[in-house]
């Protein structure tokens, strides 16, 4: 029965976990349209496509058996969001564009490492722990970094950077990916999305709390319950930093 369960929880994780990667469609859209990543941030879905490469390349058989599940559902993830990626980079200003590629090749370089350090200086238990233990951090990692966002929401009670529905996969795609670590008996599948899990959480109470608080804008000031001089928050200030998750 535990094995069926495990099995049945890692599809559910699969399909969560597409919807979650698929959720920013509609950020992108509006990237698009209107030439511009005005001022949403690119360093979420560089960290998710680390995560999902990290992930892909733990669940292959040969660094973590019956982990297939985990294997195949994160590299198309690492493929969805190197679209994102790709997008953003080509509507981004200039400075934006040059920290982002910065980025990128980091992601790039902190992987190509894993992969080669695993394969040819590591073997069996070891080559799992070191694999197991990277793409947690990264998890935890991809997972945290709505962190400012969330403090961005609180500030200025508003949950127009925070879409609803991303809140809402990350935390069903958390508790999923929790459960089938702990039935696979898996510390570096249930500690990350535990962590993912309780952040989802956190956003959508948050996102119940402000959803229908409206700002409206007079002279220069915003008005979000209490008043906030818009002159005193700056774009960069407001969303240098921020990032959607996934």
């Amino acid at each position: 029965m535990e094995h069926v369960l495990h099995f049945v929880f890692g599809i559910f994780g699969n399909a969560t976990a597409l919807f979650l990667f698929l959720s920013p469609i509609l950020t992108f859209r509006r990237i698009i349209k209107n030439r511009s990543t005005e001022e949403f941030s690119g360093v979420p879905y560089n960290m998710t496509m680390l995560n999902c490469l990290l992930s892909a390349w733990y669940g292959l058989p040969f660094v973590s058996p019956n982990n297939l599940l985990v294997s195949t559902i994160n590299g198309t993830g690492a493929l969805i969001e190197a679209t994102y990626v790709l997008i953003f980079l080509i509507f981004a200003p200039k400075k934006v564009r040059a920290k982002m590629m910065g980025l990128l090749a980091l992601v790039i370089s902190v992987f190509a490492s894993v992969a080669l350090i695993s394969v040819f200086a590591l073997h069996g238990q070891t080559r799992k722990l070191f694999c197991g233990f990277a793409a947690t951090i990264f998890s935890i990692c991809m997972y945290a970094s709505p962190l400012s966002i969330m403090r961005l929401v609180v500030q200025t009670k508003s949950v127009e950077y925070m879409p609803f529905l991303l809140s809402l996969f990350v935390f069903l795609c958390g508790t999923s990916w929790f459960i089938y670590g702990l039935l696979g008996h898996d510390p570096f599948i249930s500690v990350p999305n535990g962590c993912g899990s309780a952040l989802g959480a956190m956003q959508l109470i948050l996102y119940a709390i402000y959803r229908n608080h409206k700002k409206e804008e007079t002279n220069g000031v915003a008005k979000t319950g209490d008043s906030m001089e818009m002159d005193n928050v700056k774009p960069a200030q407001k969303y240098e930093s921020n990032g959607e998750q996934v």
